[in-house]
């Protein structure tokens, strides 16, 4: 597999894709662009690597961290945060497979994991 063709083959902003499992831990990419919906994961903490562009991860308590190419972090589990890129960005993260697109917040942005694996299976989305 090849990462910058597997990032081509999103169309979405948003809508992330499983491209790997690893020990019941989810590899996904996204294509990424303005904001996102406040939300949290009350069970599992979320490593973002940018690939491409800018990703800005805004915390309640109003700290920001800018991410550039080549940058990490990790949001800890429980805390509150908002994910926002002023252009197109491209953005790797690993979690745990069950964890949810958006945690327990539903947005109409909010894509299940079925929709995230839809590429790899036949069942579609």
């Amino acid at each position: 597999m090849n990462i910058d063709r597997e990032f081509e083959a999103i169309a979405e902003y948003w809508s992330p894709r499983v491209v790997a499992d690893a020990n019941g831990q989810y590899v996904k990419l996204a294509k990424v662009k303005g904001e996102f919906v406040w939300h949290s994961h009350a069970e599992e903490d979320e490593f973002f690597l940018v690939r491409r562009g800018t990703f800005v991860i805004r915390y309640r308590n109003g700290e920001e961290v800018v991410l550039n190419e080549g940058d990490f972090h990790v949001v800890p589990r429980g805390v509150e945060h908002m994910t926002a890129a002023p252009d197109e960005c491209w953005v790797i993260f690993i979690e745990p497979a069950a964890t949810k697109h958006t945690g327990d917040t539903a947005s109409d942005r909010t894509k299940s994991i079925r929709e995230q694996l839809a590429h790899l299976h036949p069942w579609g989305a």
